[in-house]
């Protein structure tokens, strides 16, 4: 019963009037369903419930959620029923306890699957109740602070810490809690480094005793300046977390020698006018380090963060970060939105309306409405939680916090989903900036949509947040997959027209179950990316049939695809194609309109094209199936669409790669890729990719490059 004591004597500190018999009953509920359980250090299993609620209590929540915490563990680990709960302690407390439970009955056996489904519920729970949240973070904190009970298990207590760092450290960070989100930290880098942090113990500890009592120093003599200025105060210090050192070490990539400022001061003041009193004279009396002063509280964070940064050459000549704010601006930096749960407010749940202060789980909640694996919205989530930040403003003045590499396509996703998708350009302070431009703190950015554009793929090669990134995945693949059955049902059509049998859709559906699929779209899509080849399909259906097939198919040519070259992304028109379809350039042989080319079925590519004289194509003579006729369309296009490929041999002489580029430049080429060869003392070897129209142009660059003297051969490269 101590630890009930305990825990009341905590509660009675910030609530006179709390009800103490429904504490009692939770206690001696949570005593009773666990009645048996055992934890691996031995001790009754209740202790952990009432440890995680006297966490909470510390933090003054109100006493559902305290509740809540005792009974956490119930609806997993004992035979109690959210009915149950429900009649005891009230809908509120049932609700909260539903949503830290883990899923007991997950599809996935995957760790990584068990844990994304884990994290979608607690995801949902908080963006009804962001209490769940708090409990599951008090939860987790008692549980690190045990699991050195674990030493005998390291992948145990490895996994688990790196969910802590990944998932849970960064959550705290979202909700302002700073003091959990430092602890958790620094338990999970013990156990994930252990020799990275006993180092850096030790020369700390080394430190302590070269330095004497510096901290002790520093503190009285900024006591001593702020009370000389008339300024009420309270000053404390102390040394940065291990873990906030190492990552301090890797960012800069710096040896821990280097570092300067391992040491943390805060003024507490009275309001926010003495913040700025205390800044001015902390400013005149020391030097400050360029670039490291921040306004928190003109600017607050979008986690209602809010202090003033500064860094300065201090007391005994040492750089030392000092934070000055006032005793509630203390307060919600240690504990964030828990500080808004004190009993005293009488708030008991997040209205949907405000949870524009929570932006970062709105998108989270986005994510998760996403079409994935569970593994890739787990990514997807680490990717919008552990970053350093960088905040932007909007053309309105709203700032968004974004993640540090974030561009403006990261901007727009951030802004709305539906402006994401359909953003052409970006001005960055006034400035047309291009798509990929890394923001950094303090850029206007406004973003220019059309509503014919799509979510480029080549956008998903410089994107930084899960936001942008699932959103832009979700795109391309049910693109891919329209494209894939599209194709595959061409594909399989023109097998039965060969073979002279009537194509039915009956027939299809009927070797669903056989292939192992859910549905004939899905053979299509099988067919279209070359998983399944058309012949073993038609086999499937008409297994007594014994016709051979021509090597290559022929056929009218009547549709057109819009294929995208990958170095340009600029539309090229293909005939004999389903419009959409996912069409790639072989590199082989760079096919330029004017060329005879032929389609091959690629595996997870959709359709590769080839000149009809590529030696490559050697390779699929066995598998006529997977030819394509197709030719070049009539579309509009650009004058630099083109990717041709040139082997030049030139004089070794000054201005002699001058002359070369000089020469192509003015035949309205435009040089995109170089490789030497071969380099010798008379002469040089190289490969050369140029921006053309179409053979007709290629061939003039050619010519025009054989009349120059100092070039001594030019030829279009195949195969290299």
């Amino acid at each position: 019963m101590q630890l009930l004591q305990d825990l009341l004597k905590i509660m009675r500190s910030y609530s006179p009037d709390l009800n103490e018999d429904k504490i009692k009953e939770a206690y001696l509920f949570c005593k009773e369903k666990h009645e048996g359980q055992k934890r691996v250090s031995g001790e009754d299993y209740y202790t952990h419930p009432v440890e995680v609620s006297m966490i909470l209590a510390e933090m003054r929540l109100d006493p559902d959620t305290i509740i809540t915490a005792m009974l956490h563990d119930t609806l997993e680990d004992t035979s109690a029923t959210y009915e149950e709960l429900e009649a005891k302690f009230g809908k509120d407390v049932a609700d909260l306890v539903n949503g830290v439970s883990k899923l007991t009955k997950i599809e996935s056996q995957t760790f990584e699957g068990k844990q994304a489904e884990n994290f979608r519920k607690l995801l949902l729970a908080m963006s009804e109740d962001i209490r769940t949240l708090l409990v599951k973070l008090a939860d987790r904190l008692h549980n690190m602070r045990t699991l050195h009970h674990f030493a005998d298990r390291p992948d145990k207590t490895f996994r688990i810490s790196r969910e802590t760092l990944d998932i849970y450290a960064p959550l705290a960070e979202r909700i302002g809690m700073h003091q959990v989100k430092e602890e958790l930290a620094d338990l999970s880098f013990g156990y994930i480094n252990p020799e990275a942090q006993d180092s850096i113990s030790k020369r700390l500890s080394f430190l302590r005793k070269e330095g004497g009592s510096v901290i002790k120093k520093i503190i009285s003599d900024l006591d001593g300046l702020m009370k000389a200025e008339g300024v009420n105060c309270k000053v404390t210090g102390r040394e940065k977390t291990r873990y906030s050192i190492w990552k301090k070490m890797q960012r800069k990539n710096v040896t821990f020698e280097q570092l300067s400022d391992i040491m943390a001061f805060r003024i507490v003041v009275d309001d926010v006018g003495e913040c700025y009193h205390a800044l001015g004279v902390i400013h005149s009396k020391f030097p400050t380090v360029p670039g490291r002063f921040k306004d928190f509280i003109s600017t607050p964070k979008p986690n209602g963060y809010r202090s003033i940064h500064t860094t300065i050459i201090g007391p005994e000549s040492q750089r030392i970060e000092i934070q000055i704010r006032t005793e509630e601006m203390h307060r919600e930096a240690d504990l964030g939105v828990a500080a808004h749960w004190a009993y005293k407010d009488g708030q008991k749940k997040v209205d949907q309306r405000d949870l524009k202060n929570y932006r970062w789980l709105r998108e989270l909640l986005d994510i998760l409405e996403q079409e994935q694996r569970p593994e890739d919205f787990l990514e997807n989530t680490k990717l919008e939680l552990f970053q350093e930040q960088v905040f932007v403003f909007s053309p309105k003045g709203d700032l968004i916090e974004l993640p540090n590499g974030a561009t403006p396509v990261d901007f727009a996703y951030a802004v709305h989903s539906g402006v994401g998708d359909k953003c052409v350009g970006a001005k960055v302070n006034g400035r047309i900036a291009p798509l990929n431009t890394k923001l950094v703190n303090g850029d206007q950015v406004e973003v220019i949509t059309s509503k014919s554009q799509n979510p480029s793929p080549a956008w998903e090669r410089f994107v930084v947040t899960g936001k942008a990134r699932s959103h832009i995945k979700r795109f391309i693949r049910q693109q891919q997959r329209s494209e894939y059955i599209n194709l595959g049902q061409v594909m399989l059509k023109k097998v039965f027209q060969k073979e002279e049998y009537e194509f039915t859709e009956k027939a299809v559906a009927g070797v669903v179950k056989q292939l192992r699929v859910e549905e004939a779209d899905d053979i299509y899509a099988n067919i279209g990316s070359g998983h399944f080849s058309a012949r073993d399909v038609f086999k499937a259906i008409f297994p007594a049939h014994k016709a051979e097939m021509a090597k290559v198919p022929s056929g009218d040519i009547k549709d057109y695809a819009m294929a995208r070259r990958s170095d340009t992304d600029k539309p090229v028109p293909i005939k004999g194609l389903i419009p959409g379809m996912a069409v790639h350039f072989a590199r082989c042989c760079h096919a330029l309109p004017g060329d005879r080319i032929v389609g091959i079925v690629t595996t997870g590519k959709g359709v590769t094209i080839h000149t009809i004289d590529c030696e490559t194509l050697e390779t699929f003579a066995d598998t006529p199936e997977r030819w394509i006729d197709v030719a070049w369309g009539d579309g509009p296009d650009s004058p630099e669409s083109h990717v041709g490929r040139l082997e030049i041999t030139f004089m070794n002489k000054p201005g002699g790669l001058g002359t070369v580029s000089t020469v192509i430049g003015k035949s309205g080429g435009n040089i995109v890729n170089l490789k030497i060869t071969n380099r010798s003392l008379d002469f040089w070897d190289i490969l050369l990719d140029v921006y053309v129209t179409d053979t007709k142009h290629l061939n003039n660059v050619i010519a025009a490059l054989r009349a120059t003297p100092e070039i001594t051969s030019v030829d279009r490269a195949k195969g290299r």
